[in-house]
């Protein structure tokens, strides 16, 4: 029988707490609604990742029937996605409703035996950083060499860095669900970012990665990435990023901290069709 979840508990039961439909559904919050139905669970929210978004997940049958009622009850502008197989069937049995593209879901899990960083992993790059021959110093308040969260006086230089150097960044400063920006800097200038963005209770979301293109190839944004994937995970148990299929270097990075992939497609209904 199609029911609809009403508690956060309930989403993570349904789907076996599943990090991509409990993301999703950000803790029910902000008018997030799911639905379960047999062996299947959608999850719908409003502008999370900058677009509203429609979770799929288990049995393609019970899928189906889901993704029609809940496009139904939130509308036509909310985009299905989920494992790449899954989306496949749900497709060829909905009218209307077509592929828009494919890319990757990574997700990170709490370590069984401690922390996803560790200060030896901090000190090796901080050497790494000393012999490319740039001083790499921390704002107020951060270690020098270390990577730590930024203020709000740092959202103007945060907000330049992404212009020139990662213009299709989803993260912006302001942007509504991205919660913090955190960052290091060589000679002084900012170097590398990396935002807290949309994420959910039991969900972190690691968004916004992006390094000065004259320092790249240094591992800047793998240590960025791995200090904010840490704090993640301390705050909400894991923690998951979207990160497009021909970006190898960015999904090396992603797996050399230990995050898992698996291949999406995203969907929407085409106009007319709803």
């Amino acid at each position: 029988m199609l029911r609809e979840l009403r508690s956060p508990q309930e989403v993570r039961a349904a789907c076996g707490d599943d990090d991509l439909p409990v993301w999703t559904a950000q803790g029910l919050r902000g008018g997030a609604r799911a639905w379960a139905l047999g062996d299947a669970v959608v999850a719908a929210a409003r502008e999370v990742s900058r677009r509203d978004r429609l979770a799929v997940w288990g049995g393609p049958a019970c899928a189906v029937e889901l993704v029609r009622h809940a496009l139904g009850e939130v509308g036509p502008s909310f985009r299905p996605f989920g494992e790449a197989g899954l989306l496949a069937e749900v497709t060829a049995k909905i009218d209307g409703l077509e592929v828009v593209g494919g890319f990757s879901w990574m997700s990170l899990p709490a370590p069984a035996n401690g922390p996803t960083a560790s200060a030896a992993d901090e000190r090796a790059g901080d050497r790494a950083d000393d012999r490319a021959g740039d001083r790499v110093d921390g704002s107020a308040g951060r270690p020098e060499g270390g990577v730590g969260w930024l203020g709000p006086h740092d959202e103007a230089e945060v907000r330049a860095l992404l212009a020139e150097h990662a213009p299709a960044s989803y993260a912006v400063p302001g942007a509504p669900g991205v919660r913090r920006w955190a960052g290091l800097r060589a000679g002084g200038r900012l170097a590398a970012v990396a935002a807290d963005a949309w994420s959910a209770p039991s969900v972190g979301f690691l968004a916004g990665v992006a390094t000065a293109a004259p320092l790249r190839g240094r591992g800047l944004a793998e240590r960025v990435c791995r200090w904010v994937s840490y704090e993640l995970v301390a705050r909400h148990g894991r923690a998951a990023l979207m990160v497009d299929d021909d970006n190898p270097a960015a999904i090396g990075v992603y797996e050399r901290l230990g995050y898992r992939r698996r291949r999406v497609l995203a969907t929407h209904l085409v106009s007319g069709a709803a």
